[in-house]
């Protein structure tokens, strides 16, 4: 059947669900399934967990994200952190100081999936890991929180997806904000028809200090002694010790998937969860390397255009994505869906509903208050609705990022579902490395999100 955009509906449940009541340009939030669910997953959290229900938790790669993986983890009642690995010392020494002295440490990650007291691990380590540790793990009885982007080639998916299916595990790709209020909104939204039918949307990320465009700091006692570095190179090319490489190996195209893969990845997710589509099936990217001259080997200004066909979930849209490294305001950034009615900014937390101002003449209330008037009063100035709706989340509430945990660890407890399994997981980061082969090739690619492959 085919789908109704128009606002009709939505402006109907809208002044149900309010009761017509605005605050201060803030919206009540309506009682929404997601909503209901949510509140129960709360109170279940307030409760003491038994032995049976406890689950240990190992990290592997604990650099920055790994380790902000770790504190999160660590906030959902009933986790416990028994082990870390990583190779470099002065990660493993700090990790004791964190997160206490009598933790397991190593080198070696294979140590940490032998050991019968583990339940989940975190991978935190870089790209070029990902999805041998990710087999691994499921292959040894482990649930997975795999850092995104699942894989570092898009040839790398179906192993992943395969694992997961073949070993029966809970395997979550962590793209943070996916499981937030905002996204969870926004799909609403978008489902009643607020913003109309959807033609296109926008993302951007802007950076400009050092730390964020990848420029991380290098220890004073990075050396060989210190570092495991042939492990580090063990499943790529194999090149003398660079501390440069190691430390901040998002700038090299062996280890790293660039900036599509590190922040368009995020939006992906966002986008596929909200509308429920599978993907772009053309994608094209450019950009340049415009400031950071310190020896990386990928850009720091990137645009890529994606053409999202119609679907039976969604109409046909179009999509654009830009990230810049040299942006002088820093620290901007956005996905926004626009309809042929409106459009709306998501934001983690935050959801910005923005329509037109003029006259619907579809809006049921207008519609009767002019049949009762009569032909004479259709020139009469109207009441019009606010030109924007913001849905903010609670004070109180967590953060997205603990709530792709809770999610994670939720499923493993019950033997339920994640937002962002292997194939969802997969189908957010196919476009983004193609990202990366269309910068490098020059050329566009043709991507089928269906059966996951490459056409051409």
């Amino acid at each position: 059947m085919k789908r109704d955009y128009n606002r009709r509906g939505f402006l109907k449940n809208l002044s149900m669900a309010t009761g017509g009541v605005l605050a201060g340009g803030m919206l009540a939030q309506s009682a929404s399934a997601a909503y209901v669910e949510r509140i129960r997953r709360e109170i279940l959290e307030g409760k003491t967990y038994g032995a049976n229900d406890k689950i240990n938790l190992a990290l592997i790669g604990a650099g920055g994200m790994g380790s902000a993986d770790t504190n999160t983890a660590l906030k959902v009642p009933g986790v416990k952190l028994v082990a870390v690995c990583d190779l470099y010392d002065g990660r493993l020494n700090d990790a004791k100081t964190k997160w206490g002295k009598d933790l397991f440490t190593t080198k070696h990650y294979k140590d940490i999936l032998n050991r019968s007291d583990v339940d989940a691990v975190i991978i935190g380590t870089p790209d070029h890991w990902h999805k041998q540790i990710s087999v691994d793990a499921m292959a040894a009885g482990k649930h997975v929180y795999c850092e995104k982007p699942m894989v570092h080639g898009v040839d790398e998916g179906p192993a992943v997806i395969a694992a997961q299916q073949k070993y029966n595990k809970v395997f979550q790709v962590g793209s943070q904000g996916l499981a937030s209020l905002g996204n969870e909104k926004a799909r609403e939204l978008l489902k009643d028809g607020a913003i109309g039918k959807l033609n296109y949307a926008e993302g951007f990320w802007a950076r400009r200090a050092p730390v964020e465009v990848w420029q991380y700091p290098i220890p004073e006692d990075a050396s060989e002694q210190t570092v495991d570095w042939e492990t580090f190179v063990s499943n790529t090319t194999h090149r003398p010790f660079d501390k440069m490489r190691f430390f901040r190996w998002r700038n090299y195209r062996d280890y790293g998937t660039a900036m599509a893969g590190d922040l368009f990845v995020h939006l992906f997710s966002s986008l596929h969860f909200i509308t429920n589509s599978v993907g772009p099936d053309h994608i094209y990217a450019t950009g340049g390397l415009r400031y950071w001259n310190d020896g990386r080997e990928v850009p720091d200004v990137l645009i890529g255009t994606f053409d999202y066909p119609e679907r039976t979930a969604h109409p046909g849209f179009n999509l654009s994505l830009r990230c810049n490294f040299v942006d002088g305001t820093s620290g901007t950034t956005y996905l926004r869906l626009i309809g042929s009615e409106g459009a709306m900014d998501v934001e983690w937390d935050r959801v910005t509903l923005r329509r037109n101002k003029s006259f619907d003449s579809h809006d049921p209330f207008m519609e009767a208050q002019l049949a009762k008037a009569g032909k004479s009063q259709e020139t009469r100035k109207k009441m019009l609705p606010p030109e924007s709706f913001v849905f903010q989340a609670e004070e109180g509430y967590k953060g997205a990022h603990y709530d792709h945990f809770n999610n994670f660890f939720t499923a493993i407890r019950n033997n339920g579902t994640v937002v962002e399994d292997a194939v969802f997981g997969y189908r957010a980061a196919a476009p983004a490395l193609l990202c990366n082969d269309s910068y490098y090739s020059h050329k566009p690619i043709q991507w089928d999100p269906v059966n996951m492959k490459t056409i051409g």
